[in-house]
């Protein structure tokens, strides 16, 4: 049967926050000195921006202009942070699960409601580009770079030249920062992924090209984060202004992109201070050098000065930075020129590991035996900065997916041969079976068939501390597995009962015939290193979590038009229709939107189809016999005396205007 490739859902994380709620993980100790201290009159916030893995595409750029708070009172928005001079691009593709620390930024007192994200929106200010391995079906060949014509960034405002897109963000809970305040934290995520996102609409030959509609307003939502000891960053570039025994401080460098040859940097004033690792040590590699030394402090680093570095850092609970790993050089190159990207490939007879770099293309690198391999875990500094494998034994623990940072003390070398891998994110996903109390299986769709597995996962120990969850003013410290759909990520299923409900959630399947058959449970999940069901720490990997994905269909036609909250349609390469829910509880709603091409222009339209409101009888007059639609759905096993069993719609798109090509 044909089957869609996982699509994992992509979102940016605005933080602003020194130590949040913090829970009983922490950042280990081990640093000395002061990152930043906040002034009397305000208080210090570092921001970052992340997201996570995207199948599709190899590059989402986009140039994130400045970023303000709402106060509550109803005075004039705060602008907090502003992008340096040409603004750099962040390719969201790369920060999966990882946040790209643009800086610290000082907050007035005050209790703020909401932010606003003001992005760039010129023709050419948002670049896409496939990934070297798309889904199937995707309309566009892997590796192209769409043209600036084929990007329409919906509700972008202003003259020519200078046209902006404006993202608002209401706080599900109102920030309070007061004079001092180090324990403020903020979470706001764009759901890249979300399918109202990125919208590629190919209409039939005769009516243009494929346009693809970004919509940056609508999938976006806010999300606390309680523990910034445990936020995982992403390699901060800069070049070194000082330093001490305690710290380096280094002006912070964006690489210049799409890269150039050699790779440029856009320096900015935006000043970071990064202490030594006192207790557990700071890897220091001189790669003009080759050495490779470990420090406690940076008293005889002098020679750091006036350079080039990456640094994998880490936040202390009391919100200091503490270099884990820094790689130093007078060449930006060198430092820059490391791939950093998602695996596509683990080939343990040639003992290499190909990874995609900043403009997705496929680099392939060694592994020899001295070859070391990190799991990054901010949390616990020691096993940060603790290698978990070396040498090429390790690799057949990687598999396609996994988010990585590879190094080597000569970059220049072809092939390069790596002397460090920083495994950033471990993500598995696919297809759902075999769920029970000890784990479940995860098998893979690739296209390429060479880069597929099937493998059962156990549970992360029931008496392992997962995060927090908060309702009602009320924090909960979170141990054992943890599970959520993709549409309602603040619905954490956690507790005694979690694994019980994810087998039941994760058990049916549907049959639309054809070339399509059986459509299953679908999912993604994030891994850690060595945390067993005992809790003995036995290696290997263990699932903190699973999202239910959504499974994207092939266009669909409605065969029986919506009555109440349920509609049948067939979808293409399909021969059986299948009944589609709806849900309208506030909420939990099916998040619905209208697509409509006209004249080449396509625009993207929520329906709100909850409560007591006309949007779902709006919906009804809509999607009679012969609509096209396209849903995201998750498969519910058939309730007897029903022989079949039924999808609930997450999202629905209905089309208007120009119809999609089928």
């Amino acid at each position: 049967m044909q089957r869609i490739m996982l699509r994992r859902a992509i979102y940016v994380t605005v933080l602003a926050g020194l130590s949040g709620a913090l829970t009983a993980c922490g950042g280990g100790g081990g640093s000395s000195g002061s990152s930043s201290t906040p002034a009397a009159q305000s208080a210090v916030m570092p921001l970052t921006i992340s997201d996570a893995a995207s199948d599709d595409w190899a590059c989402v750029g986009v140039q994130v202009l400045s970023i303000a708070l709402i106060p509550a009172n109803g005075g004039s928005a705060v602008t907090v942070w502003s992008a340096p001079t040409p603004a750099p691009y962040v390719n969201l593709v790369q920060l999966d699960q990882l946040g790209e620390l643009l800086g610290n930024v000082s907050v007035p007192p005050g209790t703020y409601s909401g932010a606003v994200l003001t992005i760039a929106a010129n023709p050419g200010e948002v670049l896409l580009t496939v990934a070297n391995n798309p889904e199937s079906g995707f309309p566009v060949a892997g590796g192209t770079s769409i043209p600036a014509d084929q990007i329409q960034i919906q509700g972008a405002q202003g003259a020519s030249g200078s046209r902006t897109v404006a993202v608002d963000v209401d706080f599900a809970n109102n920030l309070t920062v007061a004079a001092g305040q180090t324990n403020v934290a903020l979470d706001v995520e764009f759901d890249l992924g979300h399918p109202a996102f990125i919208v590629a609409h190919t209409p039939p030959a005769a009516d243009g090209a494929t346009v693809f509609a970004v919509n940056f307003n609508g999938p976006v939502r806010h999300r606390p984060v309680y523990d910034i000891a445990g936020l995982l960053l992403r390699h901060t570039y800069g070049t070194v202004t000082g330093v001490t025994s305690a710290a380096i401080t280094i002006d912070k460098d964006f690489p210049v992109y799409p890269a150039t040859k050699p790779e440029t940097e856009i320096t900015s004033s935006i000043a970071l201070t990064i202490d030594a690792d006192s207790v557990n040590g700071t890897i220091v590699y001189d790669l003009d050098a080759g050495s490779r030394t470990v420090v406690n402090n940076f008293g005889n680093e002098g020679g750091l000065d006036n350079r080039f570095v990456r640094v994998a850092a880490r936040y202390q609970t009391d919100g200091t930075l503490t270099a884990v790993r820094v790689w130093v050089s007078s060449e930006f190159n060198k430092v820059w020129l490391s791939p950093e990207g998602h695996v596509l490939n683990v080939n343990t007879t040639a003992d290499t590991l190909t990874v995609t770099n900043e403009d997705g293309i496929p680099v392939p690198v060694a592994i020899d035996a001295s070859t070391q391999f990190f799991f990054r875990t901010p949390a616990n500094a020691l096993a940060d900065a603790t290698a978990i494998g070396e040498g090429t034994g390790f690799l057949g623990n990687l598999v396609r997916g996994f988010k990585v940072h590879v190094s080597s003390m000569n970059p220049l070398q072809v092939p390069m041969v790596a002397s460090s891998v920083d495994i950033e994110t471990a993500a598995f996903g696919g297809e759902i079976s075999n769920a029970n109390t000890m784990g479940f299986k995860y098998t893979s769709q690739y296209l390429a068939v060479n880069d597929n597995y099937a493998l059962t996962l156990p549970y992360i120990s029931g008496n392992a501390d997962n995060g927090v969850y908060q309702s009602n003013g009320q924090t909960t410290q979170i141990t054992g597995f943890k599970w959520w759909d993709f549409t309602f990520p603040t619905l954490v299923d956690f507790g005694t009962s979690a694994v019980n409900d994810f087998m039941g959630a994760t058990n049916g399947s549907v049959d639309l015939g054809g070339s399509v058959g059986d459509v299953v449970a679908w999912g993604v999940s994030g891994a850690r290193w060595g945390d067993g069901i005992s809790g003995d720490g036995t290696s290997g990997w263990y699932l903190n979590d699973a999202v239910l994905v959504p499974t994207p269909l092939p266009l669909g036609t409605v065969t029986t038009a919506l009555s109440g909250t349920s509609f049948a349609m067939t979808v293409l390469g399909g021969t059986l229709p299948v009944t589609v829910n709806l849900d309208t509880d506030t909420g939990s709603a099916t998040l619905v939107y209208q697509v409509n091409r006209s004249d080449g222009m396509v625009t993207i339209t929520p329906l709100d189809i909850s409560g007591d409101g006309d949007g779902l009888a709006t919906l009804q007059a809509t999607l009679t016999a012969g609509a096209i639609v396209k849903v995201w759905s998750v498969p519910q096993a058939a309730v007897p005396p029903a022989t079949s069993g039924t999808l609930k719609a997450y999202v629905l798109a209905y089309y208007t205007g120009t119809m999609p090509s089928m």
